[in-house]
This record gives structure tokens, C-alpha cells and sequence, in this order.
């Protein structure tokens, strides 16, 4: 990994920093942000409005695979981390390589857990660990999977 790059951290220098802003209202949320659309950005940007810092759960090369089959993901996951972290609303990138973050968010404990308006609130996992959870609806229109099946024809 790009250790030169402040903003994508492991389990341990997050739980640091976030000792570090104890008073800070923190925000979390996940994905594979596989190729990043207008979509993706929109949806960080209000996640990151509802707190002070926003924490990116990003799935591993491996957990994308086993979510979203043997060719994807299209971008490696440093790469994607990378491209994450240079986005303004985005303050921290972390890497998981399980199906879900629930022990991640079991860790991390966020005032504000976020996820697309595709999910139903009750089907939001780690949101027993939040002190809030938020559905943000998706820009219509914009998604990975669209964007490769655009390419593939």
C-alpha cells in the first residue's frame, strides 16, 4: 500500500485517530467503489455533510470477488483506496477483506452509520453499533455495473 498517503490506514491507526477526535461527530460507511462515478461522489459527499469525519470501509480484491464475481473487481483495491482517499469528503480509507463490515463498524463504534437507499434500515449490518443509521438515495442513473455493460457493447 501507498504508506506515503496519510488518509488510508489499518485498523489500528484509525482507532488512534479516532481517540485523537473523541469530540468529532464520526461517519461510516462501505463499499467496493469498484470504477467511481458521479454516483459514488454525490453519495460521499452527503454522507460526509451528516459529520465531521467520514470513515470508507472499502472491500478487499478478495471480498469484491466473492460479492461480485471472478472479474471484478475492474480496479485493484490499492488503487481504488487511492482514488477514494484523494476525494475531499473522504477523510479515511480502510480496507476489509470480509463479505460485510461488521466487525469493522463492531470496532469503530460510528456516531453515523451510512448506506444506499437500495438497502432497507432493518437489513443495514453493524447498525446495532451505531448511534444512528441513514439511507442515502442513489443519483439515478450511475452504476458500476452499467458503466461495464456500456463498455462490453
Amino acid at each position: 500500500m501507498n504508506k506515503k498517503n496519510k488518509k488510508i490506514v489499518n485498523i489500528k491507526e484509525l482507532k488512534e485517530i479516532l481517540k485523537e477526535n473523541d469530540n468529532k461527530k464520526i461517519v461510516f460507511t462501505n463499499g467496493c467503489f469498484d470504477i467511481l462515478h458521479r454516483g459514488h461522489v454525490e453519495y460521499l459527499q452527503k454522507a460526509k455533510e451528516l459529520g465531521d469525519l467520514l470513515i470508507l470501509g472499502l472491500n478487499s480484491d478478495l471480498s469484491v470477488k466473492r460479492l461480485k464475481g471472478e472479474n471484478r473487481p475492474i480496479n485493484k483495491e490499492e488503487d481504488r483506496a487511492i482514488v477514494l482517499s484523494a476525494l475531499e469528503c473522504v477523510d479515511f480509507v480502510i480496507i476489509f477483506d470480509e463479505e460485510t463490515p461488521f466487525e469493522l463498524i463492531k470496532n469503530l463504534k460510528p456516531d453515523i452509520l451510512v448506506k444506499g437507499g437500495d438497502y432497507k434500515l432493518e437489513n443495514v449490518v453493524g447498525r446495532e453499533f451505531a448511534k444512528e443509521t441513514i439511507l442515502i438515495d442513489f443519483v439515478d442513473g450511475y452504476s458500476t455495473t452499467k458503466i461495464i455493460n456500456k463498455i462490453n457493447n
